[in-house]
């Protein structure tokens, strides 16, 4: 790509990779595409302490156009409109079509579509019921801060469903990073799954709490 459009999307490495815009909720931005934009280049301009001056301010304002470029793909992408679709399916009852839909969006990395497969395999709908599929698919969507599949894997770790023993401590952690993010029934499993914690465990969660909550939601 050469011209304009390539230029309004410049410094796409310092953006994406240095200010971690998937940090700020872009998750409908596929991941091919996000890769795509940071093979475009740096900006180079004239040379001399003007020249960097130039160089900054200009580096300034095409950061600011990218950024309203990533928002207009985010809400723009073919992904999004596959999801939606595929909503309209499963509240048809045709989850075949509509996993079939949501497949590649997911296998891209979209938040929205993971947890929906992790529901498909979680109750069977269209695919054989798989608990251990449903929570690695829940597990990849809350890795990306999608409040609804964390209270999905904190569920998961409390029952035990699908792997060896019940982790109350994970489960706790993945409920608070939920409620976080904005799930309206995570406070509530919250106080539910404290009730059954020792103190070391409450400790330990509040631990891990720290560790993810600064990566999953730097900015609350």
């Amino acid at each position: 790509m050469a011209g304009p459009a390539r230029d309004i999307l410049v410094s796409a490495e310092d953006f994406v990779i240095k200010e971690k815009l998937t940090k700020g909720g872009l998750f409908g931005v596929n991941r091919r595409e996000i890769a795509w934009l940071d093979g475009l280049g740096q900006f180079s301009g004239p040379s001399g302490r003007a020249g960097e001056q130039d160089r900054g301010k200009e580096k300034g304002k095409m950061k600011r156009f990218a950024i309203g470029a990533l928002l207009a793909l985010a809400l723009t992408s073919p992904a999004q409109a596959d999801i939606e679709k595929a909503r309209d399916l499963m509240e048809a009852g045709q989850f075949k079509e509509a996993r079939a839909e949501l497949w590649p969006a997911a296998r891209s990395g979209n938040a929205d579509a993971e947890e929906l497969i992790g529901v498909l395999y979680a109750l069977g709908l269209g695919v054989e019921k798989d608990p251990q599929r449903a929570f690695e698919w829940y597990l990849r969507a809350a890795m990306k801060g999608h409040p609804g599949a964390q209270s999905g894997v904190g569920w998961y770790y409390e029952v035990g469903l699908g792997m060896p023993a019940p982790d109350l401590t994970r489960a706790y952690m993945w409920y608070v990073l939920s409620a976080i993010g904005g799930d309206p029934d995570a406070a509530i499993s919250q106080e539910e799954v404290v009730k059954k914690m020792t103190k070391d465990q409450i400790e330990k969660a509040h631990v891990l709490i720290d560790d993810y909550r600064v990566w999953l939601y730097p900015f609350r």
